[in-house]
Parts: structure tokens; C-alpha cells; sequence
């Protein structure tokens, strides 16, 4: 499975494991997963960083650094087919993070680790 790394299972999965429900758990720890973080996550939680809305264990850069090798995880650019997919998105997700992930789990054909529905 290839798996796209919300950024709430991403913070538990470095800071608070136990926060983690079971099939999250066992995604992330399928080394026949291949893990990826959306660059939109890396920038949302670097913006709530720098809003003093995030607190993480070490600073920013180390912890994501730490993160995705921890997780053996890669970084997922985002691309044009990624932007028009979330513009074809109906408008009951209006968080613009939210709709960038689940327009490159769309095109990517990827399933999304996360706790929202």
C-alpha cells in the first residue's frame, strides 16, 4: 500500500504513539508500506510552528527531518494535477490542506493515514 501521511498521525507517530488508533499503527509499521508526507504538511505544520499553534518535542526542522526518517518516509511534491483535482473537490472540505491531501491521494491512487473521515 502506499500510504500519504496526515499531519495529526505524523505528530503522534514522533510524539505521542499511544494517540495512534491500531490500523494506523500497523500501516506505519508495514515494511511493505511505502510512506509518504504531503510538502503541504511539511508547510502546515511549519506555519502552526511558527504561529506558536504547534508545540513538537525538538525544533521544527530537526523533528521533521527526524520524522520522515524515522518513518522512512518520503516527501510528496505537489503538482498541477494535485491542484486541479482539489479544484473539482466538492466544498464540504473546506480546510485547504485537507482538500490538498485527498486530491493527491486521488491522483496518486494512494490511501490516506490519518484519524478524520
Amino acid at each position: 500500500m502506499r500510504g500519504l501521511i496526515d499531519a495529526h498521525t505524523l505528530l503522534w507517530a514522533v510524539d505521542d504513539p499511544s494517540k495512534l488508533g491500531p490500523a494506523a499503527m500497523a500501516d506505519l509499521q508495514d515494511p511493505g508500506n511505502e510512506l509518504l508526507v504531503s510538502a503541504g504538511t511539511i508547510w502546515e505544520m511549519a506555519i502552526k510552528v511558527g504561529l506558536g499553534k504547534l508545540a513538537l518535542s525538538w525544533p521544527y526542522r530537526p523533528w521533521i527531518e527526524r520524522a520522515l526518517t524515522d518513518l522512512g518516509a518520503i516527501i510528496l511534491p505537489i503538482g498541477v494535477a494535485h491542484a486541479d483535482a482539489q479544484a473539482k473537490l466538492p466544498h464540504h472540505h473546506r480546510d485547504p490542506f485537507d482538500r490538498l491531501l485527498i486530491a493527491q491521494a486521488l491522483v496518486e491512487g494512494m490511501t490516506i493515514i490519518g484519524n478524520d473521515g
